[in-house]
């Protein structure tokens, strides 16, 4: 068996802005108002996906892309 030569190189969780922390803390864009439209997506860290919003609410770590999407779904329809 030949060893695994070819990798996929991720950076730092720490260079992955989080969600809700303006520019200045190290973050993306500030969060949405209370009561605004909710943009959620999805963002892989290592071997876990998590869901995101634009509000700064993030899901729990999931190894199922399916599942993470699915939180996203029930936050947006909650509209939290």
């Amino acid at each position: 068996m030949e060893p695994h030569t070819e990798a996929t190189w991720n950076p730092p969780l720490t260079t992955v802005p989080l969600p809700g922390k303006s520019p200045e803390q190290g973050g993306g864009s500030p969060p949405q108002p209370p009561g605004g439209p909710h943009t959620t997506s999805t963002t892989e860290r290592g071997a876990f996906c998590l869901a995101l919003c634009s509000c700064g609410w993030s899901g729990p770590a999931r190894r199922s892309r399916d599942l993470a999407r699915k939180d996203a779904a029930r936050h947006t329809d909650r509209g939290q």
